[in-house]
């Protein structure tokens, strides 16, 4: 078995209470980022109590290897399609297929509410991430800027579901 195939993706359950793992798997993955990206990530702006807020708005997924979390994500419903936020793997398990599973599931509840497309914003710099999305079936639907810049900072990507 590899090691993608030994790790389970989860849905959140109500009762959920490893919040400050989550923070944690966020802060490490997002990392890289720190003085590459303009503005910085908001993910400096999580704490577990967030967290915990975010997954009662939106629909959370982890992915499990044995006990450890080694990613998550958070679809956000809206009216047309899923919103992805904070798409997030461990560093020592990138390139391994576990962002993937999660978009997968992202798409199967997509799908399972009748949504026609999923979709993300990536940053300018982060010009991976664009490649990776883009293998995920991901197409640039436009770009914007943060509040108080006025060049692009932000691309965002949408994925039409069939």
């Amino acid at each position: 078995m590899s090691r993608t195939e030994a790790v389970s993706i989860t849905r959140i359950p109500a009762d959920f209470d490893r919040w400050n793992d989550v923070l944690a798997l966020i802060m490490d993955a997002f990392a890289a980022m720190d003085g590459v990206i303009d503005p910085p990530s908001s993910a400096h702006l999580l704490t577990a109590d967030t967290l915990r807020d975010k997954a009662r708005r939106e629909t959370g997924f982890v992915a499990f290897e044995k006990d450890r979390i080694v990613g998550c994500v958070f679809p956000l419903q809206r009216a047309a399609e899923f919103y992805v936020g904070k798409l997030a793997v461990a560093p020592d398990c990138q390139g391994q297929g576990i962002g993937r599973r999660l978009m997968q599931a992202v798409e199967d509840l997509a799908r399972s509410r009748g949504k026609a497309a999923i979709e993300l914003q990536t940053r300018i710099e982060l010009t991976g991430n664009h490649a990776a999305f883009a293998r995920f079936g991901f197409r640039e639907t436009e770009r914007t800027a943060h509040e108080g810049y006025t060049r692009p900072t932000s691309i965002t990507m949408r994925k039409v579901l069939a």
